[in-house]
């Protein structure tokens, strides 16, 4: 009888994958709600990406695409999906 295994790494993030610090809601679901990376083991990205990802965030955090710190999220909560569309009055 097989045993099931479960994969080490994500499958939806193949090791090319190109973490772009342009895009919010991509980098969100790494961060945990304190505000902090979330680490490799929980994240399931290899270590090469989990550099990748973690240089994106500080990234987007500088140009205050993501927010910084623990009370920023408490006040604000989780990023909102930006619609590629431009609305209209």
């Amino acid at each position: 009888m097989k045993k099931s295994v479960r994969s080490k790494y994500r499958p939806e993030y193949p090791g090319d994958f190109v973490f772009d610090y342009k895009d919010p809601l991509t980098l969100g679901r790494f961060v945990m709600e304190g505000g902090k990376i979330a680490p490799a083991r929980i994240s399931k990205l290899s270590l090469a990406q989990q550099r990748r990802l973690s240089l994106a965030i500080k990234r987007a955090r500088s140009l205050a695409l993501l927010p910084c710190g623990g009370l920023a999220y408490d006040v604000h909560g989780r990023v909102e999906a930006v619609s590629a569309k431009p609305f209209s009055l």
